[in-house]
């Protein structure tokens, strides 16, 4: 009976993680063509004229908050000033 209620749950636990792993698996396919998408665009966006530096760059910006980006722009203003950049 021991025994039974232990292959039970081995049972149980094997298909759990292998549901797990084919979730990932398909999230991982989907990440991928998601990423495709994007190099698609970034292609689409360097062919027009734009500058996909730039672009990327403002992306990253527009993720943070105003208060965080000007943290950073102040450190980097003091940083600059400090090697006779500006």
């Amino acid at each position: 009976m021991a025994d039974d209620i232990t292959d039970t749950s081995q049972t149980v636990a094997a298909g759990q993680l292998r549901a797990l792993i084919e979730r990932i698996e398909r999230l991982e396919e989907e990440k991928k063509t998601i990423a495709d998408d994007i190099k698609e665009v970034f292609a689409e966006a360097k062919g027009t004229g734009f500058d996909t530096k730039a672009i990327r760059t403002i992306i990253r910006l527009r993720k943070k908050d105003q208060a965080e980006r000007q943290e950073e722009d102040a450190i980097l203003d003091l940083y600059m000033a400090a090697l006779g950049m500006v």
